[in-house]
């Protein structure tokens, strides 16, 4: 398959890319409105930019309406400060929660059951019990394409990490973490590891597997074939 992309519109693009580059971490940023009002919302394109200072990045998309910049985005840009936390397994069915437009009035910690943990640097909160939160001061954001993309990048000002996950000589339990990343329409979590060159018999052995599903759902069903279906979960929520 050949495919063009100046013959595809964003949406017929945006379902390549994400199907393409996989997996992708969740940036899971929670922010405050000028008026004080908690929010947070997970992105998939997320990254690291640079290490010292250290920068992350997050590439904010409009609203579903297409006409009007995600919360995210206009805290981020009117109070030039977030954090960023670290999605792991525990807290997927929340972080799928908060991915539901709600609101700028409405507090998401509220509304998704998520304790809020005070920040050191920066005025939103952390989300309590994650491995990692780093708090960001905005160093600038970025405008790309033609729909009206943001790329926000922020300074990492503090780092929280759990203890049990800080090791000797500077280093994260990266087995322990359970991380939760993007494919395409649904996520995955990291939980093989192995280290290069891996014998033949491996690769060969594993060259034509599916994923394993941990939902109980058979091999080859796809969120996509169910009419009810929804990107946030919940279609009866208004956005």
């Amino acid at each position: 398959m050949e495919i063009d992309p100046d013959a595809l519109d964003s949406s017929a693009l945006y379902k390549i890319l994400i199907g393409s580059v996989v997996p992708r971490p969740i940036g899971w940023a929670s922010t405050l409105s000028v008026d004080g009002v908690a929010n947070i919302a997970p992105f998939s394109f997320f990254t690291v930019v640079a290490r010292k200072p250290p920068m992350i990045s997050l590439t904010i998309q409009p609203r579903s309406s297409r006409t009007q910049l995600k919360d995210t985005l206009t805290n981020a840009r009117e109070t030039g400060e977030f954090v960023l936390n670290v999605v792991s397994l525990p807290f997927a069915n929340q972080m799928h929660l908060t991915s539901v437009e709600h609101p700028p009035e409405a507090d998401e910690f509220e509304l998704c059951g998520l304790t809020k943990a005070p920040s050191v640097t920066v005025r939103p909160p952390r989300v309590e019990g994650v491995p990692v939160a780093m708090e960001c001061k905005v160093e600038t954001i970025l405008s790309f394409g033609e729909v009206d993309d943001h790329v926000v990048i922020g300074r990492v000002t503090r780092f929280h990490i759990r203890d049990e996950l800080w090791l000797d000589r500077g280093r994260i339990d990266t087995a322990a973490l359970q991380p939760v990343g993007r494919l395409a329409s649904e996520y995955t979590l990291a939980d093989t590891v192995f280290a290069c060159p891996l014998p033949e018999t491996v690769l060969s052995g594993n060259a034509q597997q599916r994923m394993r599903r941990i939902d109980g759902k058979d091999t080859n069903w796809s969120p996509l074939d169910e009419r009810s279906w929804s990107a946030a979960g919940n279609p009866t929520i208004s956005k």
